[in-house]
């Protein structure tokens, strides 16, 4: 004990503080079951934490110690770390792209729901820059790689304008650019610099799902001020690793951190040592109904003994439209499901309730993202449970630890393939699904008249760089799909597949099919 106290005072001793003996003495009760390592680890905190306090008196007291033990022994995190995180599609930062510096850097630009027009087309334009940047440092297009590469297979990456200036034919074309109707019927490539009529009579599609308002590489040829399409190909998507130099230590995900909590050892270390821990995923929660929460009562007593981390709900959470009468039942509904959380004391102490709305639950207009339903509603569900209930947008971001997880309701999977230009003829949808938004580097590659995003927070929807996790809660089939490291899943419609849903498991990344046992009786 006196040599651990010795070591207290040395440490104290070299940052210019003299220490009581009551506090050296307190100091060394705390830490002397630690690891000499461990010991050195807290003693700097200690002298850090009590340097940064501008004390005005270099003779620290028991209390002073008392206060900066228990802040800076706090799961061992800084202030700005945090195990669970819910931040909402309005608090995303916004990053741009500088091309003069070759990295992203943080928007100053103040967000509103309803700016000047002219964000209506830079969202686009932001959009076009981050997929150009990584599609232009892919190794199919690289400098660097062009030396290696046939004569014959030299293809370059080109800007509309360079086809336009030109009055003669054009081989070997290779555009990227944003595939849209300007006139019904007849299909424009678009990027920054020009437009440009295309033919897509003789076209081959790769894989994925080709919408309008999506961006596509054009393989063909320029001919009369027509781009004849070959190949239409999405544009390659970039794994989590490789964008990452790009954006420096800029916190790309979203919470009070200035930096990226993804390099945190001391929430690496809670992730990896909290085996059991888990997310629970279930969509189309109709909390009206009686055989839902029936179900839900038995998923709740099924994991009282041991607490997920946070259970998430996504809506609709009413079964049918009830007219004016709508927000009055959610209210009781709500207020139901709190009585029913409460009676289960364990899980409620210990896990976290997110509630994430659907289309029909009110009260906004169907524009993403999405905001959360309003505290009116949830009144009587927040005075049962407290802090353990969190009513967030949609779509919404969960940072667990260094984990990254967005999640999203909507029915994506009818959405999209109802709006390709072309349906895939082989193939499973979910694989096309994914290769999409990957390489699109959004949730909604969609048009505004068949999905209205509000344009100054359309980085809300970005999924760049990969996330870990990708939830969507779609009316489609359950599925699981891994793509470069990261995973999206679809829980499926909860009282539609039988009470299905999906558990995630942070230390493993592993997702795990569940569904509510039947009752025989």
């Amino acid at each position: 004990m006196e040599s651990v106290r010795a070591e207290v005072n040395n440490a104290f001793k070299l940052s210019g503080f003299t220490i009581r003996k009551e506090a050296s003495t307190y100091v060394a009760d705390q830490i002397t079951s630690m690891t000499p390592h461990e010991r050195r680890a807290i003693l700097d905190k200690l002298t850090s934490h009590i340097l940064k306090q501008c004390i005005s008196q270099p003779v620290l007291e028991k209390e002073h110690l008392e206060i900066a033990f228990k802040e800076c022994s706090a799961s061992g995190l800084e202030e700005t770390e945090t195990v669970l995180n819910v931040i909402d599609a309005f608090n995303i930062p916004k990053l741009s792209y500088d091309n003069e510096r070759n990295k992203f850097v943080k928007s100053v630009h103040k967000n509103n729901l309803y700016p000047e027009p002219k964000w209506k087309a830079q969202f686009l334009i932001d959009r076009y820059e981050i997929i150009w940047q990584r599609t232009v440092r892919n190794k199919l297009f690289a400098q660097e790689a062009l030396p290696s590469l046939a004569e014959e297979k030299y293809f370059q990456l080109r800007k509309i304008e360079a086809l336009l200036s030109s009055s003669s034919r054009i081989d070997d074309v290779i555009v990227l650019g944003l595939l849209i109707q300007l006139t019904e019927g007849k299909y424009y490539l678009e990027d920054p610099t020009g437009s440009v009529v295309l033919d897509m009579s003789q076209t081959r599609y790769h894989s994925g799902l080709f919408t309008e308002y999506s961006f596509v590489l054009v393989e063909g040829y320029y001919d009369d001020k027509v781009l004849n399409v070959m190949g239409l190909v999405l544009p390659p998507p970039e794994s989590r690793a490789s964008s990452l130099p790009f954006f420096g230590n800029l916190n790309t995900f979203g919470g009070n951190s200035k930096t990226l909590l993804k390099n945190s050892k001391s929430l690496l270390k809670i992730e990896q040592e909290n085996k059991e821990g888990m997310i629970i995923f279930l969509s189309d929660v109709w909390i009206d109904t009686l055989k839902v929460m029936n179900n839900l009562r038995t998923l709740f007593s099924g994991y009282n003994d041991f607490p997920p981390v946070a259970i998430v709900f996504m809506g609709e959470f009413l079964s049918c439209p009830y007219g004016q009468e709508h927000c009055t039942q959610l209210r009781m509904a709500l207020s139901n499901l709190g009585e029913i959380i409460a009676q289960f004391k364990k899980l409620k102490d210990e896990c976290k309730f997110i509630f994430v709305p659907g289309r029909s639950d009110p009260c906004a207009a169907n524009v993403l993202p999405r905001p959360a339903i309003p505290s009116s509603i949830t009144q009587g569900i927040r005075e049962k449970l407290g802090d353990a209930v969190i009513f967030t947008t949609n779509p919404c971001r969960i940072q667990y630890c260094t984990q990254e997880i967005v999640v999203f309701r909507q029915d994506l999977v009818m959405k999209m393939c109802r709006n390709s230009v072309h349906f895939p003829e082989t193939g499973d949808i979910p694989d096309h699904l994914v290769k999409t938004l990957f390489s699109q580097c959004t949730l909604s590659p969609l048009s505004l008249a068949i999905q209205p995003v509000y344009w100054k927070h359309s980085d809300s929807l970005s999924l760049y760089p990969m996330p870990d996790l990708v939830v969507i809660g779609d009316h489609f089939q359950p599925y699981t799909r891994s793509y470069q490291n990261s995973q999206i899943m679809n829980p499926g419609s909860f009282p539609r597949t039988e009470f299905s849903f999906k558990v995630y498991v942070p230390s493993t990344k592993t997702v795990e099919d569940s569904q509510i046992p039947k009752d025989d009786g």
